[in-house]
């Protein structure tokens, strides 16, 4: 019996280890973009534009990331670049298991990964000091947004 209680904790430690924080993830509420901020301990400046609104974090190490955000108040694309990858299991969020499972391409000495999983596209590439992406819902798009203008 003991033996079960501690199996039943460590796996219930574990698994909120690994859960992802509630932050402003792809899919995620606007509200918590802060968070992320504070966790890449980056700059930010917020824009609005017509039916979204695009918030960008400018880390120490020089990596941009861009969140954009309905006007439902749910992140839809998260678009990053700089000389260091950003965490992609913390913007990806529950949508990271999905783009880990997907296999890669690496092309010419360049990593170069593409998934489009069900709603899930994900375009990440590059190469040391030069990383770039963009992650998106297609669902979850604004009408009149084109994904290709977010960067």
């Amino acid at each position: 019996m003991a033996y079960r209680r501690k199996h039943f904790a460590w796996l219930a430690f574990a698994a909120a280890a690994v859960s992802p924080a509630a932050n402003a993830a792809l899919g995620g509420d606007i509200a918590s973009i802060a968070q992320d901020r504070i966790q890449a301990k980056a700059s930010m400046r917020s824009q609005q534009a017509q039916g979204y609104s695009a918030h960008e974090l400018l880390t120490q190490s020089g990596t941009t990331v861009r969140e954009y955000a309905g006007a439902d108040g749910k992140v839809f694309a998260v678009t990053w670049s700089g000389p260091l990858m950003p965490d992609l299991r913390q913007l990806l969020g529950p949508y990271f298991p999905q783009y880990i499972a997907e296999t890669g391409e690496r092309q010419g000495g360049h990593s170069r990964r593409s998934v489009r999983q069900g709603d899930l596209v994900v375009h990440s590439g590059g190469r040391m000091r030069a990383f770039s992406g963009t992650a998106y819902l297609e669902s979850a798009i604004p009408n009149g947004v084109q994904i290709d203008a977010l960067r």
